[in-house]
């Protein structure tokens, strides 16, 4: 491929002008001046004259002339040798490359059997056992559970990690772990004179409300949430 850098380089080594090559050539400056912006390239007669002039091959001013001119004068003993460092080079880039590419994975421990429902409940089990999931970004949090269920779609999605602290109620409308009548959920929350009304996002779900003479309690508040990240 033309290279319009090997030509402005070799023309400025040898001390020429824009102007004297194009004057050369019988072309205006500007034309000349395309070919070493790379926004065109000379045809094969003005290449031949830019050879002439600057007394090289034509091949010259090709992008590839630095590595196979030289190769092509190698035995072919040596000829296996450059082969086998440039192969060797292009491994240990691509190896290189990759390596940046990694992304680190955090840990997060996420509660296996207080799975919190978005949806229509599912039973609080006392009884605690953890499952490791990893995600792209680190995060502070009290405790982490997975999301079940589409009620707190199209903000909160079903096989998500909820991530949460553990002070208790903080705002009306605020994301909350709530155990109601030995069930956990993920809701908003709002408290009114005669106990709690718990919102879901979906509409689908009609609102449910914690009384008096209901066991309910604020788990955690949500402060933010991830799709699983599968470990390679």
């Amino acid at each position: 491929m033309f290279s319009g850098q090997r030509l402005r380089d070799l023309r400025e080594k040898q001390a020429k002008t824009q102007a004297d090559v194009a004057l050369v050539l019988g072309i205006n400056r500007a034309s000349y001046a395309s070919w070493e912006l790379g926004r065109a390239k000379p045809n094969q007669a003005n290449l031949e004259k830019l050879a002439a002039l600057f007394e090289v091959e034509a091949t010259y001013f090709e992008s590839e002339y630095a590595i196979v001119h030289p190769y092509l004068q190698l035995n072919a003993s040596n000829k296996l040798k450059a082969e086998d460092y440039v192969e060797n080079l292009l491994e240990a880039q691509v190896a290189a490359e990759t390596k940046s590419k990694v992304v680190p994975l955090f840990a997060v421990q996420v509660l296996d059997q207080v799975p919190l429902s978005a949806g229509f409940g599912e039973v609080y089990y006392d009884e605690q056992s953890f499952q490791t999931v990893y995600t792209d970004q680190e995060y502070s949090y009290d405790f982490a559970s997975f999301i079940q269920g589409d009620s707190m779609e199209p903000k909160y999605f079903d096989g998500e990690v909820a991530l949460f602290d553990d002070d208790g109620f903080d705002y009306d409308g605020a994301v909350y772990a709530i155990s109601l009548n030995g069930r956990a959920y993920i809701k908003r929350v709002y408290r009114e004179p005669e106990g709690y009304r718990i919102v879901s996002f979906n509409s689908d779900y009609a609102d449910m409300f914690a009384g008096p003479e209901d066991d309910f309690r604020i788990v955690g508040k949500v402060i933010g949430h991830f799709r699983p990240v599968e470990e390679v």
